[in-house]
């Protein structure tokens, strides 16, 4: 267990640039008085049936005018803009690759809030709070959302306990939503000291850099960890990802597949996995929802 909880590095995509800004560029010519741009939030929308809930964890801002670069901005936040007049404004949600702070980058998934005539007045606060929505071109590999009767996750060989959906409906515990009833749950106490759980189906999923991410909703009394399980040559090979920290509330993470699909192109298919031990606690208790495992194509 100790062995397959360990952080497994990751490279960062050849896009993410390898600063995150904190401040403006000066464009050309002589204003000197910015026109302010405030954003609090990010807004998200999903077509349900084909793209599952639209939870998200959006922390940062990209933003462009006219194609440049100003800079990227942790939400809420005021930003100074040397430019008056209409401009093209660009906006790109940014994430926490696998949740570290200290790797940060547009999410490679979303359309980006563009609009070519956006007036900036110098010396004025504009508000704006952007909705923004998957790319047409995002394949769903899976999806486990927990409302349906089936699962498609189960218990492994080494699993003291399987995966439950939360009962009743609508349990106070359970990430509740327009569209969410359930979530699901694994207790360890007792003589139930460890969970092993992974996707019953395998995946394939395209490498040679093509942008691979698992979106997890979670929360969790302690940490638990994330792998792939990868079909090569007719053996398993297990690939521990990441170790996520325990939540009290419901929080979301972007794990970044990439670099590991990349690694493993000879890989048959791909399952996901998740894993945890009760160790020194009295007892342990994980949830999971709108599990997403997703890749774009043609970038």
């Amino acid at each position: 267990m100790d062995r397959s909880l360990r952080l497994r590095s990751f490279y960062v995509f050849f896009f993410i640039l390898p600063m995150f800004f904190a401040a403006c560029n000066k464009f050309e010519g002589d204003q000197t008085i910015p026109a302010y741009l405030k954003i609090d939030t990010v807004y998200f929308t999903t077509d349900y049936v084909t793209q599952g809930s639209k939870t998200h964890n959006f922390t940062d801002v990209w933003v462009y005018v006219n194609d440049q670069l100003i800079g990227a901005f942790e939400m809420p936040v005021t930003i100074p803009v040397l430019v008056t007049g209409n401009q093209k404004l660009e906006i790109r949600p940014g994430i926490k690759l696998n949740g570290i702070s200290a790797t940060r980058a547009p999410y490679p998934f979303i359309r980006p809030y563009i609009n070519n005539n956006f007036l900036f007045v110098p010396d004025s606060v504009v508000s704006i709070n952007p909705t923004v929505s998957y790319y047409n071109n995002i394949s769903f590999a899976w999806i486990e959302d927990f409302e349906s009767t089936g699962l498609s996750i189960e218990k492994t060989p080494q699993s003291d306990t399987n995966i439950s959906k939360t009962q009743p409906s609508n349990h106070p515990e359970a990430l509740l939503s327009e569209y969410s009833s359930y979530s699901g749950f694994l207790h360890l106490e007792s003589d139930k000291k460890k969970f092993q759980i992974a996707s019953f189906n395998g995946y394939e999923l395209p490498g040679k850099g093509t942008p691979v991410f698992l979106e997890i909703d979670y929360k969790c009394s302690r940490h638990f960890g994330v792998g792939l399980f990868a079909n090569v040559d007719n053996s398993v090979v297990s690939l521990p990802l990441v170790v996520v920290n325990k939540s009290n509330v419901w929080n979301k993470i972007y794990i970044n597949l990439s670099p590991i699909v990349t690694e493993f192109n000879e890989a048959r298919n791909f399952k996901v996995y998740f894993e945890s031990e009760k160790g020194e606690d009295e007892d342990a208790r994980f949830y999971f929802d709108n599990i997403k495992l997703i890749y774009r194509n043609n970038l």
